[in-house]
């Protein structure tokens, strides 16, 4: 997996990317109630707002993390945002989409660098 500053995940499945967000940013949300996603088919540009999480806490946005294609979204979410805070970096993922560079993901930081990153 390879993670963003803006606590992101990207998991590479064949030609596509899956995305979510960290179990790191999921506590940080606390209980999510409230998730709009993207459209299948959309073309985003890295740093559009393309997904709206809200909590308990607060909203948010969440940005498309590379150029590219929403191939699937995970519709399950719109009904059980609270997926989110149990298991982020599994079955809770947001949206699939086909990249235009995969080589971006190398300048991405692995588990590691990420760890250290949220100390």
């Amino acid at each position: 997996m390879k993670f963003t500053e803006e606590h992101e995940w990207l998991r590479v499945e064949g030609d596509e990317v899956v995305v979510g967000i960290t179990a790191h940013a999921a506590e940080q949300l606390g209980d999510v109630v409230f998730i709009e996603l993207p459209e299948e088919g959309q073309t985003v540009s890295k740093d559009d707002e393309i997904v709206v999480i809200e909590s308990v806490k607060a909203a948010s946005d969440i940005l498309a993390p590379l150029d590219g294609e929403i191939t699937e979204v995970n519709e399950v979410l719109v009904d059980e945002p609270g997926k989110v805070n149990e298991d982020p970096e599994g079955e809770a993922w947001f949206f699939k989409m086909k990249i235009e560079d995969m080589s971006a993901l190398d300048d991405m930081m692995d588990e590691a660098a990420y760890k250290k990153y949220i100390g």
